[in-house]
């Protein structure tokens, strides 16, 4: 254990060990040169010191003789963010006869340090209360501690939430590649199936034609050619050709549409492909925006001005989860009909991706936070806010920047900048 070495302000030298030594000398020199300051009060009003020992001017840089001769010294020096509840409970004091508090004191040079005060109320053998005696201790290192460590935690804690959230945003993409691939079977033969079907009815179709023309040859006129003819009427056949075409091929579109979408999804997951390797960021902004047409398509309508961008190095699954991220909250600040204008291009070894609306923007004061992790604006219950913060470690992992710009009620910009080749990459361990 390490003690502090203080000047002593005693004007007599430290008594001799033996028993020579004066007791009452002896403990006025421990009194003075302990790490806690000693002190005592009136046990009424405003507790008024009576005495301080000399060790406080080591501490706080008061002579004990200023500090007895203010009767408001103890009260005025303490921060007035603590004072208010030291003064509501102290009265506690007189029914408990201790208490403790821990609170920030103004020095002679202006600093608050904090002190760890303990008080014990006297009594005489009535119970009637004789004084305050107390100890007041430097604790500033123990608070920067604490409250370094509570950084610490928030930050081990924020990092711990987006893992959750990549870990569960990757098992997701895993679920998805399975669902797309267990999809991709049954449109396979569905979509052979209305082809082979649709052959089958042009068959079919023609067949009734030539049945008909045969029997007009054979017969005209006769009563099996005036049976068929009304047939064909009661039928509406010449309806039912036109329809039935119309409907093979709507159908064969919306498989199309299904088989681009599964595809979308495991393009999306690039579940397989969790190293870095070189990637077409325009391939990958095409593929989100499959993804998530559903959530844009009705507030607004996206306008692509792709530059010529080289394939850069990435981890394309993480980087899409950026793209859809930006793009959704991009739709949610649309409030009726509006635009989503997504532009690229290339600069110095960069390429930059710059997603924009005209929705309602982000208030000035809330610009600053929006990486912060559990930041939103939405509804309880609406958003995580961990999107945005998710997407800044993600382009800073990348070695890449991610800016934004706002003004209310014109819209938001959000800039990332890339590298084509991250540093350090090449030898980025893989991710499993």
């Amino acid at each position: 254990m390490e003690f502090e070495v203080f000047e002593s302000l005693s004007s007599s030298p430290a008594p001799a060990t033996g028993d020579a030594a004066s007791p009452l000398v002896r403990l006025q020199y421990l009194i003075d040169n302990t790490p806690a300051i000693i002190y005592a009060t009136v046990p009424s009003g405003d507790f008024k010191m009576t005495f301080v020992s000399n060790n406080a001017y080591n501490v706080l840089g008061y002579r004990p003789e200023e500090m007895l001769a203010d009767p408001n010294f103890w009260f005025d020096h303490i921060h007035p963010d603590d004072a208010p509840n030291i003064f509501s409970s102290l009265a506690q004091l007189f029914v408990d006869g201790e208490k403790t508090y821990e609170y920030r004191f103004r020095t002679a040079s202006g600093e608050f340090l904090w002190m760890h005060d303990r008080l014990r109320l006297i009594c005489d053998d009535r119970g009637a209360p004789v004084e305050v005696i107390g100890s007041l201790t430097d604790i500033t290192v123990r608070k920067h501690m604490e409250q370094e460590q509570q950084q610490l935690i928030a930050r081990l804690s924020e990092a711990h939430d987006q893992l959750l959230q990549s870990e569960k945003m990757a098992s997701i993409g895993q679920l998805a590649a399975g669902v797309a691939h267990e999809i991709n079977n049954p449109i396979g033969f569905v979509n052979s199936n209305m082809g082979t079907l649709k052959h089958y009815v042009g068959t079919l179709l023609q067949v009734v034609d030539s049945y008909s023309e045969a029997v007009n040859k054979a017969a005209p006129g006769s009563a099996l050619a005036a049976e068929i003819e009304a047939i064909s009427r009661e039928a509406d056949l010449g309806y039912l050709k036109d329809d039935i075409a119309d409907l093979v091929s709507e159908s064969m579109d919306g498989l199309k549409r299904v088989k681009d979408i599964v595809q979308a999804l495991k393009d999306f997951s690039h579940v397989g492909l969790t190293d870095w390797q070189y990637a077409d960021v325009h391939a990958g902004l095409d593929t989100t925006l499959n993804i998530v047409a559903n959530e844009i398509k009705y507030k607004a309508t996206v306008e692509k001005l792709y530059g010529k961008l080289p394939e850069i190095k990435c981890l394309a699954s993480q980087l899409n989860q950026v793209f859809m991220n930006l793009l959704v909250n991009a739709a949610q600040a649309i409030q009726s009909r509006g635009v989503i204008t997504i532009a690229t291009g290339t600069q110095e070894g960069w390429v930059w991706v710059r997603i924009s609306d005209n929705g309602c923007g982000i208030a000035p004061e809330n610009l600053k936070r929006v990486f912060e992790p559990f930041f939103t604006t939405k509804p309880v219950g609406s958003g995580t806010g961990l999107g945005l913060s998710l997407s800044y470690s993600i382009v800073n992992k990348h070695g890449g920047r991610i800016e934004v710009a706002s003004k209310p009620g014109v819209g938001t910009v959000f800039t990332i900048r890339l590298p084509i080749t991250p540093p350090g990459s090449a030898t980025a361990p893989e991710q499993g």
